[in-house]
């Protein structure tokens, strides 16, 4: 049985090994890349994960999901923060074609990284946590970046504020960007993962902050209530009070910080929330 959360060996930050920037596939007609922490390799097959950061689809880094990493792989997950093609470049489905490129990277190599390929699991944050979701979803998107020996299934999922409904503007009116001008309302519901069958969805794990103006939480209301209907494994857990990407708010700074950051309110608690979920169901 996998141990729950109170029952996991933190590891001390020195012994976990960080690789940037290596090549995990292609990403049209350059190299895809990530950012690697790898807990000291054991015996034992670990569970991994792959940790989508956010950003509207339209800017951010794996840099904005460090903090995630080296949390998770502390726990004992190897974890793998991939860049993607944000919406500037290519347009959708580009981006989850290089997350599941990511998932499907892991799996190839998973000797080397001494991780069970049957038990990789994804999270990611905003847009980071869209991709997620639709990285669980049975889909076609699965592009031609590399290790097509491999399938991109997940074993669990958690979404952090992302959209379930993707639109062509966001709610301030600005243009999304993110599909092609002449995209249909079918493409939109494509790429929307609460559109898809939930039937066989895995473990979720939904965190939001219930004042989210940017992504209201009524969306992760709407696909909560659907897995409960499905008799899904799901997790639900709204912050009062909190908007959007209320993780990275500072106690003493006005930007936003890293979850890790000791100013940071919530970020602790979330990472926390996420190790024990994937702790349980991978």
């Amino acid at each position: 049985m996998p141990a729950v959360y109170s029952d996991l060996d933190f590891l001390a930050a020195d012994a976990i090994s960080q690789q940037e920037n290596v090549v995990i596939g292609k990403a049209g007609n350059r190299d895809l890349t990530g950012t690697l922490y790898l807990p000291p390799i054991a015996d034992e097959q670990r569970p991994a994960v792959v940790i989508v950061h956010g950003g509207g689809w339209r800017k951010g880094s794996p840099r904005g999901v460090s903090g995630f990493g080296e949390f998770l792989s502390q726990a004992g997950f190897v974890c793998l923060c991939p860049a993607y093609r944000l919406s500037g470049e290519a347009h959708w489905p580009a981006q989850i074609h290089d997350v599941k490129c990511a998932i499907r990277f892991l799996k190839s190599n998973h000797k080397q990284f001494g991780l069970d390929k049957e038990r990789v699991g994804i999270t990611g944050d905003s847009a980071g946590g869209h991709l997620a979701l639709m990285a669980a979803l049975e889909t076609d998107f699965e592009g031609s970046g590399g290790h097509a020996e491999e399938t991109s299934d997940i074993k669990a999922v958690g979404a952090m504020y992302g959209p379930v409904r993707v639109r062509k503007t966001r709610t301030d009116g600005s243009p999304l960007g993110l599909l092609r001008p002449d995209a249909t309302a079918s493409d939109y519901a494509s790429a929307s993962p609460i559109n898809y069958d939930l039937t066989a969805f895995p473990p979720c794990l939904l965190i939001h902050g219930a004042d989210d103006p940017a992504v209201p939480l009524t969306g992760t209301l709407e696909l909560f209530t659907k897995l409960v209907e499905l008799d899904r494994t799901v997790e639900l857990h709204s912050f009062a009070g909190e908007g959007h990407a209320f993780d990275r708010r500072s106690s003493t700074q006005e930007r936003m910080v890293d979850v890790l950051d000791p100013s940071s309110i919530s970020g602790p608690t979330v990472v926390r929330l996420i190790a024990r979920f994937f702790s349980k169901y991978l």
